[in-house]
């Protein structure tokens, strides 16, 4: 009986050493959130591009020192995610940390790090290498930490030959006249994360025997323009473009038509559909009904 005492005593006292330690590391991660936050506000707020960007420095080492302390994934940055962007898929294998910082009064640059789950860390910086990509940004395999920079709103986990591909939903609105809605697949490799795969049931116009790697649409700076999942239909759904000045060069010129188009998966590729949301054709002197609020986000 003074055994089993003993023993009960000892697990107790190891449980309780654990659960202190545990709850340090969420007061330090804790302490770093609030500084993250004060440094957050000025990244994104100071007056001067060049402070901006070195509160944009800081806030990337006060991140990685709050991700370094053991069980970090387990700490959801509730306060944090008023200021950026924390994203993961369903699966819960990873976590995205991602936000963009104005580099001038009209254009951004866009930052992010992926954390893979578990007790200690597994950081995958990303480089914004948007601007470099330029007229093969629908062809290009990005690894080494390169990604096409977006503000991701939504992950869709698909599977393609027995792999994980992860669909990243984003919008980039770096240039100065025009933005842009993104679907980028991503999956892991043992050499890391890679951004981009053909599968896209689309020709690329640069290489038309090969399947594109990214979906882009660009569209007028000042429109909106929806791309999001619609869950009822199972597919994906996104605004049909075309030139206000008809003029299909001009991408800063396209606006929506109110026709939707979109993807569906299917045996392991994105299959564009075309008309997924039929248009209700109307009689004279008849309103148009008004557009449902989902098709109206993102």
């Amino acid at each position: 009986m003074l055994k089993k005492a003993a023993l009960i005593f000892c697990l107790s006292l190891i449980c309780n050493a654990q659960h202190g330690f545990a709850q340090d590391n969420m007061r330090q991660i804790k302490a770093i959130e609030d500084s993250l936050m004060i440094t957050a506000d000025s990244m994104a707020n100071a007056f001067l591009p060049e402070i901006r960007q070195i509160h944009t420095e800081l806030f990337v080492k006060q991140l990685v020192r709050a991700l370094k302390i053991p069980g970090s994934y387990n700490y959801r940055f509730d306060s944090l995610a008023t200021r950026i962007n924390i994203i993961a898929p369903d699966d819960n294998s990873f976590r995205m940390f991602n936000w963009s910082v104005a580099n001038t009064e009209v254009t951004r640059r866009y930052y992010g790090a992926i954390q893979m789950a578990g007790e200690q860390l597994k950081l995958y910086p990303l480089i914004d290498y948007t601007a470099q990509l330029g007229k093969g940004a629908e062809d290009s395999v990005l690894q080494g930490g390169k990604w096409y920079g977006a503000l991701y709103y939504r992950i869709m986990t698909m599977e393609k030959d027995g792999e994980k591909v992860y669909t990243m939903f984003g919008l980039n609105a770096s240039s100065p006249i025009s933005n842009k809605k993104v679907l980028d697949p991503m999956f892991f490799t043992p050499q890391g994360v890679v951004f981009g795969a053909p599968i896209f049931n689309i020709r690329s116009q640069n290489n038309p025997q090969e399947r594109i790697k990214r979906f882009i649409i660009e569209y007028k700076k000042s429109v909106q323009v929806s791309m999001n999942l619609d869950k009822e239909m199972n597919a994906i759904y996104f605004d049909r473009l075309e030139s206000e000045v008809n003029d299909p060069n001009r991408k800063y010129t396209y606006v929506p038509t109110g026709q939707y188009d979109g993807f569906r998966w299917v045996d392991g590729y994105w299959n564009f559909v075309k008309d997924l949301i039929p248009l209700d054709l109307l009689k004279d002197g008849e309103a148009p009904a008004p557009v449902p609020a989902k098709l109206r986000e993102q």
